[in-house]
């Protein structure tokens, strides 16, 4: 290689391809390269000087601005270099959490594209990312204030994390499993993160071979943990994400086929769809529900393979919530079922276009026979069509339904696309409903490729193109606004994708062709009268959309944002068929724009704006032709009326010519070359109308000017035909939907020639040079001209500027010097944009630029009111700094719409950017647009300083219009320019300092506006720099010293609280110490690459050297002004005269000053332990967080030893996964018999802190601390330490602390505090038990006040204390527990409903993360006996919550405490209270949530429910031989004992237990609650109604929950059994329960269900039995569930089902009146209930059998009650169903059928 930086053998990873389509590519690839070796040089330069700010943060933008630009166009080599060097950079230790923050978007920018960089050829560490993603996420110290990261942080480190999981080495799996196995605890939130780890890192993407190492070594433990878990607890999604992610990265390598049932029953369960007549939702389902993306990535790769049995359970799926998706139903529901519908078949595409159309890359493919077939997509069409079809119409729009049916019709044309033909044709028939007519275009829209495109699956789709454009044209209608712009939408689709060419005489010439592209040739005759019809209607829309016709007299003249949209429309139709045409229709109908344009005058504003805005998009597709009309004659208007001299001091001026003015003005629009022919014509117009005296006129004239420039000097494509080719060779209908071809696009570029370049110079010359000296004259006072005046000439200046901008070069000169200190280049690079600037021609930007200033300053002086001049000023100004001919806002409008467009018309299925020509085009526009674009990181030069300081004067100035529109552009600019904030915020500060006394209110309040910057925006405020923030911030607070005239204005009181809340919202901590190890390596690699070389040599050692000092210098530097900031704002707060406001606000910027590398100045730390006896609460507020994070600082490190679990308990775990309660963790149990009572058991014992070790697994070493040994005091901390020594040891201060916590804040809505809790733990834990005996008789005196402050702050104070003393020695605690267990007995005995939630909380605080062995006076206190009964029911019940919540925190290690507490609640279970029993019920839950049945799991050693519920079911005996229960008792009599009374208490308690755990539990005991269904069915009322007792209602509730339950195989049988018996009951209530029962069962577990034929039968055995019963009620009952399960094909309706219900409804009745025989009239109301069931089984079709059934039903109308009211009810119901789309049903019937129905449906005449 050799060393010119010769590329030879250079191969880019992935450029962008549109950039090799600019007209200036040739010069790009030099370009790229050299920015590349610039980029590579600097940055691996900036990296080996340690120079992370500014140097590596700059060159990282120019990376990111590269990619962007060119793509990745660089070498394998340095692809890796780069992911390297970046991944180093994000997980360097301490790093400011901003820049972490930005390294981290371009890693992940990097690795966008996972097929460019194998896993051979990349392979990054997981730990660092992990220790990363750990210290942010689950950050200890970020709820105390220590550290604050950006919002957004999470999100942007799981998507690092999914880019980077890919590269972890293959041992990665089994090392991650190693550290968070042990984690596994269900019972402990801890479960969550583990599983969340999990989701996020654990690699799915392998080759096959080491599949071994991946998946497979967690794939069967946790599928089987998710099988076994019940009630969506909070990790089951994440679980559900990784699986999904598993299998959709694996397809064909896992078999799912065994958990299939599960998967769908399970999907179909947390779709949280209301089943059954009036059903509870239990709240847990609502919350925890899963993500649709991962479940519709999971069914897709569950699809396809051998006997494909994922298709048939989708199948079922989508036919039994179907009807949900029908536009009458909605709920809560609906936008997940939404969102599913739309979601599913984009997937699919995904993996078909994954399976078929990828190219090879070293990622595994799919196996053959995995892959989907074209018969698995018919039968997906298929499943998913009809709800699709039902979800067009939906009320909330139809975007969801048009997506799923556009890729459908990718997959299978066929059948996706007649459907919605059929229903778009009969829309357009129907004038009544305009809003299916918009449904079904907009779903037509995004079919439209797949309809058009020679497509061999669906030929005659193409012959449906005419039809369709000519039966919409009636949609152009100028009453109905959304009609009208989906009618062009649709147009304008079409017509991009056909060319309009008459080709019917090709039919004779081509043979070959087949039937139907003769058709097609033949209708293509009609494009042009299409064309015309389309013109006519248009005209007729503007017709009735002139001003005169919209407004009245009194309102603006301006258009309304409806009119302005619907003139977009038509514009860009138009536009879009002249476009397609062929040159023979394009004539005719250029003939008729022209003579509809000419032969009226329009008003120039609305009507006048759309008619030209259509001759524009007519002149632009064929310039030559159109220009040769219009020009001339506009001309020729025009002239006449300007030759008359006497015009030019008008102020109104003719219609006619205005009108002229603004066709011209419009029409020149169009490729330059073609305006050369009339340049004289055109400059003698421009002169003449932009200085005529009518504002109209002169600005429509400037608008011609601008356009005119515009047209010459611009660099754009000249046309966007579909194809390349001339249409009128060869045969136009092949090229029907055809894709563009990047490779030949032959995009017409049109390039500014040098006769456009001198017109352009030539109409400056004549134009602008004269205005710039008149304004030169006006401000030199020569030759005043008057404020129109002046604002004419600005315009003119201002439309030039646009016009010509991207010929001007920009400002240059010297640039500001000394910003920053760099020992790296931080140069700008010009992007060439295809304009070869002449600085041999006179410079306008900079002649502008001066004039404009000396105006400036001219105006603000003599008439600052004269702010319409103001205004076009502040336009200038930008346009002068960032216009190179394309605006910003412009841009992005361009972008969202080209993203639009391209969705709704992609074919995702092929991929490979077969977009259509027009939109390719597009594209590559905008890409050259972009690169005019790229400004940010300009240097910053002596011109920009100047304009810059004339914004902040404009941004301070009077008006605050003025001021508001200076302000927005002084912040894009701010952004642009590199480190310009530094040179203005001294500036800005300076405005607002209390000695500026000659400055106004407005300069306060718009530097303050300055410091606020636009909503996006950076705020100034809060730049991360400490010099800035150093001036800023103190700056603030001394704003409070200024004259208070100006502080009393509300307006400037609500900014400055706008200014605080800004900063302290969006502060993230900025850095102090940075170190730049670990990259250093591979930044020498990148300096020593080739291809291209860097363009500098490496740092010499002397360099180096300085890097290493500057660093060094650099970190003490920026601690020291840290330091600065805090005192500053320390003697900011020493003023006396600072409002409390301002007191307030430094004190939160000091609040936000903590840090957790740093300590806090000792005078801050001074500061904030006065505040906290502060007499205002909210500065109060902010000390008390303060000092808890300050505690933090201070905490020693303890020392903690690691110990390993099988030497403590002389056991060691057997192989393989092993949970639960098991030999080797007995040792953690809580054992009343060898608690720590003396100091040596205390430290003989190890104890470990956290609920969750030893549960799962043990992990490698177990970290435990170690024995209490004396914390020796670090220096650094002394002094800190002290002074809150002294405050706290000074008995007045604690009074007075003691006296402001106790206050009540707001009555009733104050909470315990976790901040004073915070603060109170860490007193304790650092200072040990030294303030306890001042603290102490406050406590006591507070425990005996009964008000809920006092206690209150008692339970802070408390908590804290207990957790405080986690590591005191054995003596101090015992002296502690003897003082703190009299005190809590008291507070015990007197809580109130205010206080009781309070020492809840305070309990289940103090527990949270301990050992129980050391807090076992606590649990011994809590259990002496909570149902003393004493103090009444309120007490007993509060006692039991804390003691819950004491008991929750330690999960399994308290099994002796569950046990003694079951034995002594179990005599109890017959309370009389209900809050007592609800309590209790609770209660049990907890007891029994240890006893869980998951995989691999020991018998728990807690109580076991099955005893339980033998037991209880034993003491039930009295009440399970009656037929119905009634509540006969009452709660006064409780003297009666017999056993009947004492099994109704007991029962009610077991219900509250039944509720409490429906949703708590992880594992759901199925065969012990099937003992109490039989009582259950037997108590629960039937009709809903409050009236009912309590124990009726829970019943009630209970089976409804229960009912939910999820079942497993195995439970099935047993519960049918269970049901069985019940419907042998004696009451018809039970009976009747059983079916509700059985419908919310059956769609709970449809899916399992299904799997097994036998309990099918039983099920459909059960219902027909109950459609026979003698009680009317359960046969209604029964028929409803009948229908439901036919509804969701339960079972299927076939024709022995049928036979059956038809022979019972044919039972004869006996002929005698009198008694009627009551079993045959009950048979045959069965029969015809079942046919009812039937057809109201199916509510939105009509299938074949539906007719017939229809007719029997109708011959029993006149049969005797009750069966005549089921017949009308059905048939009233099949109308209201069937009314919609009656137009379809009625094809099913024949003719002498609908007579019959119509008959029976339409009610008689009274008349007839």
């Amino acid at each position: 290689m050799t060393e010119d930086g010769d590329m030879a053998g250079f191969k880019p990873q992935k450029e962008i391809v549109y950039n090799g389509l600019l007209p200036y590519s040739d010069r790009l690839d030099q370009e790229a390269t050299e920015l590349l070796a610039e980029i590579k040089a600097n940055l691996s330069r900036a990296v080996l000087l340690r120079e992370l700010w500014p140097g590596v943060a700059f060159w990282s933008r120019k990376l990111f601005s590269f990619l962007k630009l060119y793509g990745r166009r660089f070498s394998k080599e340095d692809h890796i270099l780069f992911v390297k060097l970046l991944y180093e950079l994000v997980t360097l230790p301490n790093l400011e959490p901003h820049m972490m923050q930005n390294y981290a978007q371009l890693l992940i920018h990097l690795l966008k594209k996972k097929e460019l960089l194998s896993r051979d050829d990349l392979q990054l560490p997981w730990r660092p990312l992990y220790d990363l993603y750990d210290r942010v996420i689950y950050s200890k110290t970020e709820h105390l204030g220590l550290i604050c990261f950006p919002s957004s942080v999470d999100h942007i480190l799981k998507a690092l994390i999914k880019s980077t999981r890919l590269y972890f080495p293959e041992s990665s799996t089994k090392e991650m499993l190693d550290e968070w196995r042990p984690l596994l605890c269900v019972f402990d939130v801890v479960m969550q993160k583990a599983i969340s780890n999990m989701e996020l890192f654990l690699p799915t993407i392998m080759p096959p071979e080491e599949h071994s190492q991946g998946f497979k070594l967690w794939f069967d433990e946790l599928i089987n943990l998710w099988m076994a878990v019940q009630n969506q607890p909070s990790w089951e999604g994440h679980l559900v994400n990784l699986f999904a992610r598993l299998a959709n990265d694996n397809i064909g390598y896992v078999d799912w086929t065994p958990y299939i049932p599960m998967i769908f029953t399970r999907i179909l369960r947390s779709l949280n769809l209301p089943v059954g007549v009036n059903q509870m939702l239990a709240p847990r389902y609502l919350t925890n529900s899963y993500d649709i993306g991962h479940l519709v990535l999971w069914i897709t790769a569950l699809l396809g393979g051998p006997g494909n049995p994922a298709q048939k359970q989708l199948t079922c799926l989508f036919n039994s919530i179907a009807s949900f998706y029908h536009p009458s139903n909605h709920g809560r529901w609906q936008s997940r079922l939404m969102r599913l519908l739309q979601r599913l078949p984009a997937s699919v595409v995904r993996r078909v276009h994954r399976e078929r159309y990828t190219d090879p890359s070293w990622i595994t493919v799919v196996p053959e026979g995995q892959r989907l077939t074209d018969a698995d997509l018919q039968e997906f069409t298929q499943s998913l069509i009809g709800a699709a079809l039902l979800a067009m119409f939906s009320k909330n729009g139809s975007t969801d339904a048009a997506y799923a049916l556009q890729n459908l019709a990718l997959l299978t044309p066929e059948i996706a696309i007649p459907h919605v033909l059929e229903k778009t044709y009969a829309a357009m028939e129907t004038l009544t409903e305009p809003h299916t007519l918009t449904a079904t275009l907009s779903c037509m829209i995004g079919m439209a490729r797949s309809l058009v495109s020679p497509n061999n699956h669906y030929p005659e789709g193409r012959t449906h193109v005419l039809p369709l454009l000519m039966g919409c044209l009636p949609g152009v209608d100028p009453n109905d606004f959304s009609k009208c712009m989906i009618t062009f939408q649709f147009i304008a689709t079409f017509t991009t994708l056909v060319p309009l060419v008459d080709c019917s005489s090709a039919a004779s010439q081509h043979c070959g062709l087949t039937e139907i592209e003769k058709d097609l040739c033949f209708a293509s005759a009609e494009f042009e009268d299409f064309i015309l019809q389309f013109l006519d209607r248009c005209f007729a829309l503007i017709d009735s959309s002139t001003l005169e016709q919209t407004r009245d007299e009194t309102e603006t003249d301006t258009q309304t944002h409806l009119e302005s949209l619907v003139e977009l429309g038509l514009s860009a139709t138009v536009s879009t068929i002249l476009t397609q045409s062929s040159k023979d229709i394009y004539k005719v109908a250029l003939q008729k724009v022209y003579n509809f344009a000419t032969s009226n005058i329009f008003e120039t504003c609305v009507s006048g704006r759309m008619v030209a805005d259509m001759c524009r998009a007519t002149a632009k597709c064929h310039p030559a032709e159109s220009l040769r009309l219009f020009v001339p004659h506009c001309c020729s208007v025009i002239f006449h009326f300007t030759d008359n001299e006497e015009l030019q001091n008008e102020d109104e001026l003719d219609k006619e010519l205005l009108w002229n003015l603004q066709l011209l003005s419009e029409v020149t629009r169009v490729d330059g070359e073609q305006l050369l022919k009339y340049q004289g014509d055109l400059e003698r117009i421009v002169c003449v109308c932009v200085r005529l005296r009518c504002k109209q006129a002169y600005t429509l004239a400037c608008s011609m000017l601008e356009h005119t420039l515009c047209s010459l000097s611009l660099i754009y494509p000249t046309e966007h035909c579909s194809t390349t080719g001339v249409w009128d060779s060869d045969l136009p209908i092949l090229d029907w939907g055809k894709a563009g071809d990047l490779a030949s696009l032959g995009v017409r570029w049109h390039v500014p020639s040098a006769e456009e370049e001198n017109f352009v110079f030539q109409l400056l010359s004549r134009l602008l040079r004269p205005e710039l000296e008149r304004i030169k004259d006006h401000v030199s006072g020569n030759q005043p001209m008057s404020r129109e005046e002046l604002l004419q000439s600005l315009a003119i200046v201002h439309h030039c500027l646009l016009g010509a901008g991207s010929m001007l070069p920009p400002l240059d000169g010297p640039h500001v010097s000394d910003l920053v200190p760099s020992m790296v280049n931080l140069g700008e690079n010009r992007l060439h944009i295809g304009v070869d600037y002449n600085f041999s021609r006179e410079n306008y930007r900079q002649t502008i630029c001066q004039t404009m200033r000396l105006l400036l300053h001219h105006i603000l002086e003599h008439s600052e009111d004269d702010t319409k001049s103001l205004f076009v000023i502040i336009k200038i100004i930008s346009d002068l700094m960032l216009f190179l001919g394309i605006h910003k806002k412009d841009f992005d409008s361009r972008w969202k719409s080209f993203i639009l467009v391209k969705k709704s018309m992609e074919n995702r299925l092929h991929g490979k950017k077969q977009h259509i020509r027009s939109l390719l085009i597009d594209r590559v526009l905008l890409q050259h647009e972009m690169r005019k674009l790229v400004v940010e990181g300009l240097e910053y030069k002596v011109v920009h300083q100047d304009l810059l300081g004339d914004l902040l004067l404009l941004s301070t100035s009077t008006y605050s219009q003025v001021r508001s529109r200076a302000q927005s552009v002084l912040t894009t600019a701010l952004g642009t320019y590199r480190f310009s904030y530094r040179d203005l915020i001294p500036r800005i500060v300076q405005l607002l300092s209390p000695q500026h006394t000659n400055g106004t209110q407005q300069q306060f309040k718009g530097a303050l506006y300055c410091l606020l910057g636009v909503h996006s925006g950076v705020s100034l405020a809060s730049a991360r720099d400490w010099d800035c923030v150093g001036e800023v911030w103190p700056a603030l607070v001394r704003c409070g010293l200024s004259p208070p005239l100006t502080l009393e204005k509300p307006s400037i009181s609500r900014l400055l609280d706008n200014v605080t809340e800004r900063i302290t919202r969006h502060y993230d901590t900025i850095g102090i110490y940075f170190t730049v190890n670990e990259c250093l390596l591979i930044a020498n690699l990148i300096a020593q690459s080739v291809n291209p070389m860097p363009s500098l040599e490496a740092p010499s050692a002397e360099e180096l050297e300085e890097g290493r000092q500057r660093q060094r210098i650099r970190n003490v530097v920026a601690a020291r002004k840290y330091e600065k900031l805090v005192n500053s704002l320390l003697d900011c707060l020493e003023d006396r005269d600072l409002p409390w406001k301002f007191e307030h606000m430094a004190t939160e910027l000091l609040c936000v000053l903590l840090r957790e590398d740093h300590p806090l100045p000792t005078d801050a730390v001074l500061y904030f332990t006065q505040s906290l006896i502060h007499d205002s609460i909210s500065i109060r507020k902010l000390a008390i967080s303060a000092t808890a994070g300050m505690l933090k600082q201070l905490k020693r490190p303890r020392k903690k030893v690691a110990v390993k679990a099988s030497d403590i308990s002389g056991i060691e775990d057997p192989g393989g996964v092993c949970v639960g309660d098991r030999e080797a963790n007995q040792w953690l149990q809580y054992d009343s018999n060898n608690l720590p009572l003396t100091q040596e058991e205390w430290d003989s014992q190890h104890h470990v802190e956290k609920p969750h070790w030893g549960y799962y697994s043990w992990p490698r070493e177990l970290m435990i601390y170690a024995a209490s040994e004396k914390p020796k005091d670090g220096l650094s901390y002394e002094e800190m330490t002290e002074i809150i020594f002294e405050y706290f040891s000074d008995p007045e201060f604690i009074e007075q602390l003691i006296g402001f916590l106790s206050l009540e804040d707001r009555k009733g809505k104050d909470h315990f505090n976790p901040r004073r809790f915070c603060l109170f733990k860490g007193l304790f834990r650092n200072y040990g038990d030294v303030f306890l005996p001042l603290l102490w008789p406050h406590l006591e005196q507070l425990v005996s006040d009964p008000h809920e402050s006092s206690q209150r702050c008692v339970c802070e104070i408390t908590a804290g204390l207990i957790r405080g003393s986690k590591l005191w020695s054995f003596s101090k605690v015992d002296r502690l527990w003897q003082l703190l267990c009299p005190l809590i007995r008291t507070a015990l005995t007197s809580v109130t409903v205010e206080t009781y939630t309070d020492w809840g909380t305070c309990i289940a605080t103090a527990c949270e993360g301990r050992d129980p062995r050391k807090l076992h006076w606590l649990f011994e206190l809590l259990m002496e006996c909570p149902l003393s009964g004493e103090g009444g029911s309120f007490r007993d019940a509060s006692l039991l919550y804390m003691l819950q919540g004491g008991l929750a925190q330690q999960q399994w290690r308290v099994s002796e405490l569950l046990h003694r507490l079951l034995a002594y609640l179990e005599p109890k279970l017959t309370q009389v209270y209900k809050d007592v029993r609800e309590r209790i019920g609770s209660v049990l839950t907890y007891i029994f949530m240890i006893d869980v049945a998951l995989p691999h799991t020991h018998a728990t050693s807690s109580p076991h429910v099955a005893q339980f519920v033998a037991r209880v079911v034993e003491r039930l005996k009295p009440l399970t031989s009656e037929s119905e229960i009634h509540n006969h008792i009452h709660e006064e009599n409780a003297q009666e004992t017999d056993e009947r009374t004492q099994a109704v208490k007991l029962l009610k308690t077991v219900l509250k237990w039944l509720m409490a755990s429906a949703g708590r539990t992880f594992t759901t005991p199925v065969q012990q609650q099937l003992q109490l269904l039989p009582l259950l069915f037997k108590i629960a009322p039937v009709e809903i109604d409050e009236s009912y007792d309590e124990m009726k209602q829970d019943a009630r509730t209970c089976l409804s929950l229960m009912s939910q339950g999820l079942l497993y195989p195995e439970h099935i049988p047993v519960v049918l059994a269970a049901l069985a018996e019940m419907v042998g009951s004696r009451s018809w209530h039970a009976r009747f329960s059983v079916l509700t029962y059985v419908q919310i069962m059956v769609f709970y577990n449809l899916f399992t269900l299904l799997s097994m034929a036998d309990e099918v039968l039983q099920i459909q055995k059960l219902v027909m039995q109950l459609l026979l019963d003698e009680q009317l009620e359960v046969r209604d009952m029964a028929a409803t569930t009948l229908s439901g399960l036919l509804q969701c094909h339960f079972f299927p309706l076939d024709l022995s089902l049928q036979t059956r219900l038809q022979t019972l409804s044919q039972t004869r009745l006996p002929k005698a009146r009198g008694e009627l025989a009551s079993t045959d009239l009950v048979r045959r109301h069965a029969g015809v209930l079942g046919l009812s069931a039937c057809i109201l089984s199916s509510p939105y079709d009509v299938p074949e059998w539906m007719p017939q059934i229809l007719m029997d039903i109708s011959d029993h109308l006149n049969d005797p009650q009750p069966i005549e009211m089921t017949v009308k009810k059905t048939l009233s119901e099949f109308r209201r169903t069937h009314h919609d789309n009656w137009q379809e049903h009625r094809q099913c019937f024949t003719d002498d059928q609908l007579l019959v129905l119509t008959d029976l449906l339409v009610s008689p005449c009274y008349y007839a």
